[in-house]
């Protein structure tokens, strides 16, 4: 079902001219959403601006062996900068020791800033990951997400006993 509603979507996506950005490239394409390449955004970053998201795509490999090293954290810290609503993508086939220790070396390092790491297994999970999200923060769709919202809570207020119990309390 989540299938449909994002193949009757299509949006704009700005893509690095990276080759790592190559194979999602080509599955959004084939999606018919329309890609843009620029050399001026971030290596390995996939843009929505109708949605004002970022994704950063990174593997373990790219990162140094010495999690703590200042450069690869930097052109984290530069994306961060420059996106207001950004995600980091870690992108491995299995999650060991080390893919789990450098997840939690970047959420560390990044704790309270506007940057979520995701962990993803394959190509198709970054793809996926990206348009739910970019899909869910567009201006249509988190306007009527903000209303079924409200309309759950709603409903909750009015059917739950607890509440009931409560009222009659006088809380």
């Amino acid at each position: 079902m989540a299938n449909n509603t994002n193949a009757s979507w299509k949006t704009t996506v700005i893509i690095s001219a990276s080759p790592q950005c190559d194979e999602p490239s080509q599955i959004l394409q084939a999606q018919q959403h329309r890609i843009r390449r620029s050399d001026t955004i971030l290596s390995s970053a996939f843009v929505f601006p109708l949605s004002g998201t970022a994704f950063l795509l990174v593997t373990p490999e790219e990162f140094p062996a010495k999690l703590e090293n200042s450069e690869f954290f930097e052109r984290i810290e530069k994306f961060v900068q420059v996106h207001r609503n950004s995600f980091l993508l870690l992108q491995a086939p299995v999650y060991g020791k080390r893919e789990w220790e450098i997840l939690s070396s970047v959420q560390n390092r990044f704790l309270g800033c506007n940057l979520r790491v995701i962990p993803v297994h394959s190509t198709a999970d970054v793809v996926k990951g990206m348009l739910v999200i970019a899909k869910a923060t567009s201006k249509p769709n988190v306007v009527n997400l903000s209303d079924q919202m409200s309309l759950a809570c709603t409903y909750i207020i009015d059917h739950s006993p607890v509440w009931g119990m409560l009222q009659e309390m006088q809380f």
